[in-house]
């Protein structure tokens, strides 16, 4: 914690809070000491302990994924309270754990907005790398009814799943398309030069185009904040 501390910077928090996330360290500061640290479950389920933000984003560095059982998980996502925790806890160590399907599964239907956001996360990951068994036209239609109204969080996640369904499925492409279309949502997102647009319809046409040999251009994927309408400045990658 005494090196956590020392690795503080106003200026980095000042950034880090508009967005959600109540921490001051440089995160590639962060990934320098995790590298120096390297695994060490015990002590990252300790830093976890303490509900500090940065302790908990180095215990997520240097923790053992496989370790955790299917509660523990649970219990963590709840205790996230912030959008960068919640981000690499799903991306870092939940993707890599064998409890993840189930877990896909349980958050997915969960009624908190924050925790349904993680299964949709997990269920992109399955739609870009092991859809088998998936019901793409069933997403959509959940994606059609009920992105549009959702909590930002959650429809943040909803987004790119129907983004993903769209560069990933040609057969589906189409739907995915007209679907973005016409509930328009993020349309009006603030999009950095060099970054694709996360409107779904601009976001599917680049990625597609990208493949088939098009110029290079970075999505602009980080998750807004609970209540945020913007994302953190730095992905949850």
């Amino acid at each position: 914690m005494a090196e956590l501390a020392e690795l503080e910077d106003s200026k980095t928090r000042e950034v880090n809070e508009r967005h959600g996330d109540d921490h001051g360290v440089n995160l590639g500061k962060l990934r320098a000491l995790a590298k120096r640290l390297k695994t060490q479950q015990e002590l990252a389920c300790r830093l976890w302990e303490t509900d500090d933000t940065a302790a908990r984003l180095l215990a997520l560095l240097i923790c053992r994924p496989k370790a955790f059982g299917r509660d523990e998980l649970d219990a963590m996502l709840r205790q996230a309270r912030t959008p960068k925790v919640h981000g690499w806890l799903v991306n870092y160590v939940v993707k890599k754990n064998p409890h993840a399907e189930e877990l896909r599964l349980a958050w997915s239907a969960d009624p908190d907005p924050v925790v349904a956001s993680a299964g949709w996360a997990l269920t992109t990951e399955r739609v870009a790398k092991k859809p088998e068994g998936l019901d793409l036209a069933g997403l959509l239609d959940v994606i059609e009814a009920r992105m549009q109204g959702a909590p930002p969080r959650l429809q943040w996640a909803m987004n790119h799943c129907l983004a993903q369904i769209g560069i990933e499925h040609a057969d589906h492409r189409a739907r995915a398309m007209d679907i973005g279309e016409r509930l328009e949502v993020l349309k009006d997102y603030p999009t950095s030069p060099g970054c694709t647009s996360p409107y779904a319809p601009v976001w599917i046409t680049e990625m597609v185009s990208r493949r088939q040999g098009g110029p290079a251009v970075r999505p602009a994927a980080a998750a807004p904040s609970r209540g945020a309408a913007e994302p953190s400045a730095e992905s949850a990658s």
